[in-house]
């Protein structure tokens, strides 16, 4: 099969041809359809996010299944299923409490060594020498995912454009899902609107927030989020960010902040975006061990939350999301702006790199 392999922070990706893998007990192997164009990605290849090298990167993905392992109940061969970039277990105390984005082995086995749960990657080049995954390693023609990491795709949604339902729109769901009281009724504003972002201001509308307040630099993201939902857009490369939002607010503040680049200096706006008692969601991940300045006194008289949120519960949640985007809370179609073939994934991440793509792309594997 076709794969782009990652070499390592200061070496191009290239597309490869690799072994088609195998599936193992409790795994699925899915013919790609599609594969969404992430910054978590875009964090992995310029190395500020430790992975080891070479591997394969590529982390939402959707397509058919092509093989099952042994073991697997409720998939059949030639089903659609979306892959969630959060492959739980299912069997750590994390994962039996509910909270499988805090999946132990998923994170000391995927994140930390590119292996899936037996301690292996089922990646390798022509010549046998290892390949990490990441995640699932969706951008190749075929992947290897536990099937606790997919769920089936209903015949109403697209099958290409749905790979963002496994980050963008999951990621975004969980982070909604944070705070306290939820939205309904309340102020809410979005530090940068990409692929998450947008997908945010999305859900927001569909909860009920009253004002959703659009952050970003780029005049074409904000135009674009208006679109889906946003009422006030403001770009802080050109106007004062906590002015807009206050006149926003009338002088009070959002009640609730997302902040979805993982900035220092936009994690430290955020929280100067808030009012008395509001709750700051910080989604984006920061490159290497950034950390931000936080006014303690301010926090504390003020009597404001901090909440960190990665993706989502992915065998409760992921199914959600998937309902929503059928009943049209959530529109794929709208949030998917830009496609590349398999051989143009190393360009679509250095455009994304430069800011050029507005929204989320993705990687077209099979046109099936």
């Amino acid at each position: 099969m076709k794969a782009v392999v990652w070499e390592g922070p200061d070496a191009p990706m290239r597309v490869e041809d690799i072994p088609r893998p195998r599936p193992g007990r409790g795994e699925a192997l899915v013919q790609v359809a599609a594969v969404g164009v992430c910054h978590t990605d875009l964090h992995v290849i310029k190395g500020e996010v430790a992975f080891p090298a070479p591997g394969v990167l590529g982390h939402e993905i959707s397509g058919h299944v092509e093989e099952i392992g042994e073991g697997v109940d409720g998939l059949a061969v030639g089903d659609r299923v979306v892959g969630a970039f959060i492959m739980p277990c299912g069997q750590c105390p994390s994962c039996l409490g509910g909270r499988d984005n805090l999946c132990t082995p998923f994170f000391e086995q995927n994140r930390l060594r590119g292996n899936l749960f037996d301690g292996t990657s089922r990646l390798a080049r022509a010549d046998g020498s290892r390949l990490s995954m990441y995640s699932m390693a969706g951008l190749a023609e075929y992947a290897v995912v536990p099937v606790t990491g997919l769920a089936l795709l209903p015949p109403g949604l697209p099958l290409e454009e749905s790979a963002i339902l496994g980050c963008a729109a999951f990621t975004a769901y969980g982070a909604v899902s944070r705070p306290q009281g939820g939205l309904a009724g309340r102020t809410v504003a979005v530090v940068a609107v990409g692929g998450v972002g947008s997908s945010i201001v999305q859900f927001a509308r569909h909860l009920g927030a009253s004002t959703i307040i659009a952050v970003d630099v780029d005049d074409e993201k904000l135009a674009a989020v208006r679109e889906l939902g946003a009422d006030v857009t403001v770009n802080g490369r050109t106007e004062d960010v906590r002015e807009a939002v206050l006149e926003a607010t009338g002088g009070a503040g959002a009640q609730v902040v997302f902040e979805v680049i993982g900035r220092p200096e936009t994690v430290e706006l955020g929280v100067s975006l808030l009012s008395e008692g509001g709750q700051l969601v910080v989604v984006g991940i920061a490159a290497g061990a950034a950390t931000a300045a936080i006014p303690i006194t301010s926090m504390v008289r003020r009597a404001l939350t901090i909440t960190g949120s990665y993706g989502a519960r992915t065998r409760r949640d992921l199914p959600e999301v998937i309902r929503l985007a059928d009943e049209g809370a959530f529109d794929v179609r709208r949030a998917v702006t830009r496609r590349f073939s398999l051989d143009e994934a190393p360009m679509a991440y250095e455009l994304l790199d430069a800011g050029q793509i507005k929204g989320r792309a993705i990687v077209v594997v099979d046109a099936r």
